[in-house]
């Protein structure tokens, strides 16, 4: 068998960026062949799936199915954040194995961030697997599969395996179909890939540095989408307020300015936005949450340590007074701003002190929740490379004072919406109650209250009456906004 292999450090895109999207019909025997995705990681992958969905369900007629006993095609898309990310991969691939093993026409594909990193060790661990592509080849996956099926006849030996983990241009979006519209509420991707280079992440390794959609793409993607009832648009990037898109006439637009621009589009009444980055968080962005009420007052800024030591290890290049101080700005802007973050626990020669530090950070911020988590050696980052000499006891210790501290602040935040009178986009009817709706505060909050079915999709003030749950709240309907389209 030859193997056709990109090395995403070296190789020039497969296509040199001269790809072309083959158009396709469904079978013309009426049969419907069904796709089956594994999600692992971020939003960013979520995204990434949404659309893998959206392509082959144009370019073959693929159904997404939930069962992956049922599916003609089970794919895999990776994330390599976590530890033991690859173990992962291989362990779902082994039941995969016996699926295949049974029905040896099942196509098995393997994409994302582990794919980047370990196509050449999933080609020899698990050479069943008949397609391997990296977030920025998803585009490529009709011609993949049709050279999958162009191969089916010939002698294994003739074979040639299809890998395609190269880095072309931002080229994907524009062989992306329109997104399927689920609901009221959508991702838009405006940007890939990182050039931050912290030490312990693997993100430019895999996604390859930044690079912004230019602008005027963007801007058609969420006004069709507003077209098709969505209301609010949350904006995707490893690094999105670092945002710097091409205009029409050749200049760039900031993150800011797209922000401008896209509350100005009929229908979008609410945005957000993740992940962003400290250094990228400027007074311009922040004079959006003045002039703009469609952002909401909930903000996700990971930050990861507390410790301006360890922040130095981490290579994140700013320093706890440089956050403190933006959040500050941010919280005159908007006083009822609900802040999250990242934190990363036992990073390598965090000492008693540093964690305290952190420990005293999360507190004096009033974070309302957070992603945390115990420091994983990623390969082939420099922090990987450090010493850590830290017991793993001690640092699941730590990790657990800093988690019970921030559900008792997210508690807390919760038990304070009594009262208050909340802007809420309303998304469905209960599936316990049909007298009852169900929508979605600013701080992300769930919220239920007696309403009628022909609401949805519009916002509503509602007043809190009843704290149900840390992430549900029972209210009353004071005023029902006219739709924003």
């Amino acid at each position: 068998m030859t193997v056709q292999t990109f090395i995403p450090n070296s190789a020039q895109a497969a296509s040199e960026n001269t790809v072309t999207q083959p158009q396709h019909t469904p079978a013309i025997d009426g049969s419907v062949k069904k796709l089956y995705i594994e999600t692992q990681g971020c939003q960013m992958n979520e995204y990434d799936s949404h659309r893998m969905a959206d392509l082959l369900g144009d370019s073959h007629g693929y159904v997404l199915t939930q069962d992956p006993k049922e599916a003609d095609i089970l794919l895999m898309n990776t994330c390599s954040i976590r530890e033991k990310a690859q173990e992962k991969v291989f362990s779902e691939l082994g039941r995969w194995r016996k699926l295949k093993d049974k029905n040896p026409d099942l196509i098995i594909g393997v994409g994302g961030c582990v794919a980047s990193q370990e196509g050449d060790n999933i080609q020899k661990r698990a050479n069943y697997v008949d397609m391997i592509f990296g977030p920025q080849t998803l585009h490529r996956l009709p011609q993949m599969l049709d050279q999958h099926f162009d191969q089916i006849e010939k002698p294994k030996k003739e074979k040639i395996k299809l890998v395609d983990i190269s880095f072309p241009d931002i080229e994907k979006f524009d062989f992306l179909p329109e997104p399927r519209v689920e609901g009221f509420k959508a991702f838009v991707s405006i940007m890939e890939g990182c050039s931050k280079y912290c030490s312990f992440c693997v993100v430019p390794y895999t996604r390859g540095e930044e690079v912004s959609r230019p602008l005027d793409d963007v801007l058609a993607e969420i006004a069709g989408l507003a077209e098709k009832g969505v209301r609010e648009i949350s904006l995707l990037g490893q690094n999105v307020n670092g945002y710097r898109g091409e205009t029409f006439e050749g200049e760039i637009c900031t993150f800011a300015d797209l922000l401008r621009m896209v509350a100005e589009i009929p229908g979008i009444g609410r945005l957000r936005y993740t992940t962003s980055h400290p250094l990228e968080f400027n007074d311009d962005l922040i004079q959006c949450y003045r002039d703009l009420p469609q952002m909401v007052s909930h903000l996700h800024l990971p930050v990861q340590s507390g410790s301006n030591d360890v922040l130095k290890g981490m290579k994140r290049n700013h320093t706890i007074d440089v956050y403190i101080d933006k959040i500050a700005k941010l919280r005159k802007a908007r006083p009822d701003m609900h802040l999250s973050s990242d934190f990363i626990i036992g990073f390598p020669g965090e000492t008693d002190e540093n964690f305290e530090e952190t420990y005293q950070f999360i507190q004096d911020l009033d974070f309302d929740h957070s992603y945390s988590f115990i420091y994983s050696k990623r390969p082939g980052t420099p922090a990987s490379e450090l010493e850590d000499t830290t017991p793993e006891d001690v640092k699941k210790e730590r990790l657990a004072k800093v988690q019970k501290w921030i559900k008792r602040s997210s508690i807390d935040k919760t038990d304070a919406m009594l009262g208050s009178i909340q802007r809420v986009l309303i998304e469905k009817i209960s599936d316990k109650d049909p007298n009852l709706l169900v929508g979605t505060a600013d701080n992300t909050r769930y919220v239920t209250f007696i309403g009628d079915a022909s609401w949805v999709g519009r916002f509503a003030e509602i007043e809190i009456t009843e704290i149900k749950t840390l992430n549900l709240v029972y209210g009353e309907l004071l005023n029902l906004e006219p739709d924003v389209a």
